[in-house]
């Protein structure tokens, strides 16, 4: 009996012995390589990109290849930015970390502290300063999250080392080095984001030369350090992309509901293509807080476009614990899906913009 005991002991301490085995070789499939890639300054394709950046921009060769031989490659970029997402978030599971108290009453201070360029930003360029302090802090929590990767190395990986987005970031690392010589720093110097969105509004470097402003005339742009720049330079790259002075991001909306079948076959990833109010009107859906006219058609309350038929609207589902929240969504929300396109970031940003509102005006 000892011997068949002992037997069986053993067969289940190498059962576990294999199973450990299997999980280690399985494990290391998806773990970093044992060795860093070779030196970038050694690598065929850098050359070619020198070759480039001297022929095209008028770049030293031996100033680009000191500063390709100081680059490091990041493992951790790469694990960063290819990260599998099983499931995209639902409204309920994103939308609470941008909404707590924390971040309601951060964007209270900042505004407090920064009212007088807040103020000035809204009216050179016409977005209200509560949409500015809610991109900031959910960009970045209000400069507490920057980033803390050099931008040099995350865009160097991402441009040599990630075969998806080869050509995206090649461009981004290309105007990154335009970006130092033009503000005279060392390409070294400025950290970011594991994909080189830099300062407080995560500024890619290609939106940064085209919109990023020196909004305290000190000389320089500085996205980081200087609060007068970042504001300035988030209200700019709005007004740019065709915010609407004193118009609607988003309002409530129902579906009457023997339409409503018919209207969520016209969400595709929860949300619609643009038509006019009107046509929405004619499908049963309807903004809430729009009166009825005495033709039928629902006339506009305030700060919902007066003119349907050539703005048009889209039509936007939020999964809740419950039932789902639908809105009509107007061109200033669709501004705010041009600083990131999710759907569930505009969304977020505006409804911070309120929380952040209220609380500072005590309303």
């Amino acid at each position: 009996m000892t011997t068949i005991v002992q037997q069986a002991m053993r067969a289940r301490a190498l059962m576990r012995v294999i199973t450990l085995a299997a999980f280690l070789a399985a494990s290391t499939a998806f773990a970093a390589p044992a060795t860093a890639p070779q030196s970038y300054i050694d690598r065929p394709d850098v050359s070619a990109f020198i070759d480039e950046m001297v022929a095209d921009s008028g770049f030293d060769a031996r100033a680009l290849r000191r500063f390709f031989a100081k680059v490091r490659y990041q493992q951790s970029v790469i694990n960063a930015i290819s990260r599998p997402v099983l499931e995209p978030p639902k409204w309920y599971q994103y939308a609470p970390q941008f909404l707590s108290a924390s971040r309601i009453d951060g964007g209270v201070a900042f505004w407090r502290a920064n009212a007088a360029t807040l103020e000035r930003a809204q009216n050179e360029f016409g977005v209200p300063a509560e949409i500015v302090v809610a991109i900031i802090g959910v960009e970045t929590f209000y400069g507490r999250n920057a980033g803390s990767y050099r931008v040099a190395d995350a865009l160097t990986t991402l441009a040599f080392d990630d075969p998806r987005r080869a050509e995206y970031f090649r461009n981004e690392l290309k105007q990154f080095l335009l970006q130092a010589r033009e503000q005279k720093i060392s390409p070294l110097a400025p950290k970011g984001s594991y994909a080189g969105a830099q300062g407080l509004p995560q500024f890619m470097p290609s939106s940064l030369r085209d919109y990023a402003v020196d909004y305290d005339n000190d000389g320089k742009i500085d996205l980081a350090a200087d609060v007068d720049d970042a504001v300035g330079s988030v209200a700019n790259y709005l007004a740019w992309h065709g915010w609407q002075t004193g118009e609607s991001v988003m309002k409530p909306a129902s579906i009457d509901v023997d339409k409503r079948e018919e209207v969520e076959r016209m969400l595709d990833g929860g949300i619609s293509d643009r038509r006019t109010l009107e046509s929405w009107q004619l499908d049963g859906v309807n903004a809430t807080d729009i009166g009825e006219s005495a033709t039928g058609i629902r006339e506009m309350a305030t700060g919902i476009p007066e003119s349907p038929g050539s703005d048009p609207v889209g039509v936007l589902m939020l999964e809740e614990e419950g039932e789902p929240s639908y809105w009509m969504v107007f061109n200033n929300w669709y501004v705010l899906t041009r600083y990131n396109r999710s759907r569930l970031y505009a969304s977020a940003v505006w409804r911070l913009s309120q929380e952040v509102k209220r609380a500072f005006t005590g309303q």
